[in-house]
Order: structure tokens, then sequence, then C-alpha cells
């Protein structure tokens, strides 16, 4: 990637953002903390970056407009279709594993 110009390169991680998203959105049954707990990171991260990447360049994005847009609706809609209880031994690894962010 060193040989490819800031803008394509800008480009192509846009694109790679939005596939991800995308199969994030696909993948419901993956709940953020399996995500949390395997990769240290969740849907909730990626919308924190989004809207801390947009405060560093002063565009006005909330925190409920930035996870709409990584989970595809609201958050809570997200929640209450897709989101099921954590148990004991997810927890146990999210307080192992749990990164400081």
């Amino acid at each position: 990637m060193k040989d490819i110009d800031d803008r394509t390169r800008t480009e192509l991680e846009a694109a790679a953002f939005r596939r991800l998203v995308e199969h994030l959105r696909e993948r419901t049954d993956v709940q953020n903390i399996d995500l949390m707990n395997l990769a240290g990171f969740c849907r909730n991260c990626l919308s924190n970056w989004l809207k801390d990447a947009a405060a560093e360049r002063g565009v006005a994005l909330s925190k409920e407009d930035s996870r709409t847009h990584v989970y595809g609706m609201p958050y809570d809609e997200w929640k209450q279709r897709h989101q099921g209880e954590a148990s004991a031994s997810q927890l146990a690894d999210f307080e192992k594993t749990k990164p400081g962010h």
C-alpha cells in the first residue's frame, strides 16, 4: 500500500470499513460480547470511532446517529431484536480480557 496515493488509500479503507459494517449488520447472531472477547472491539466501538472521526473533522454526529449507521437501525431496536443475555462464561471472559477503552 506504500505506492498508493493518499486519496486512493482513503477510498480503499473506507470501502473496507463499509464492508465490515455490512458484514456485522448481516451477522446478527454474533453478539457484541463475543466480538469484545475475541477481538477487543464491537459494534459500539466502531460507532464510537466513527463519531470520534467526525468530531476530529468538525462534523456533528451524535452517538445515536453513529450507532444507527453501524447497526443499520436504532441501537435500542437492534438490542431488542438481536441481543441476548450474556452467559456467565461470556461475562467471565469479558472481565479477563476487557479492553481499557
